[in-house]
């Protein structure tokens, strides 16, 4: 679990995810802020799009790697490593979510969480 210390804490975490996220050239990112909004599931949603099994692969272990190396914290919980369309990367207080172009599309979770501070990254 994800401690909330300073190093730790769920904005810090974010951005080693996004961090971990442009390593691997990972596209169209966007910060979902879910702090304010009663009943979310996490602070913070992550969310980006990558153009291949190999590439949505890439970008999960490079996640996991850049969180790893600088808190020493693992996914509390990962799924859709079967598939490759659309991998999840719980941290408890952030979940990143890594998505095929269509996949992505299709569930729209940006327009789910309609109430949601959004901030878009730059691509590099």
């Amino acid at each position: 679990m994800v401690k909330k210390t300073d190093t730790h804490s769920p904005e810090k975490l974010s951005k080693y995810i996004v961090k971990g996220i442009q390593e691997k050239k990972g596209t169209n990112i966007v910060i979902l802020n879910l702090k304010d909004i009663g009943n979310a599931i996490a602070d913070y949603f992550i969310i980006c799009t990558g153009s291949s099994d190999t590439q949505i692969d890439a970008i999960s272990e490079s996640v996991e790697k850049e969180v790893y190396d600088i808190t020493n914290e693992r996914p509390w919980h990962r799924e859709g490593f079967q598939n490759k369309e659309w991998i999840l990367l719980d941290y408890v207080n952030v979940v990143a979510h890594i998505f095929k172009n269509d996949v992505r599309s299709f569930y729209g979770l940006e327009e789910l969480w309609g109430d949601a501070i959004i901030t878009r990254v730059d691509d590099q």
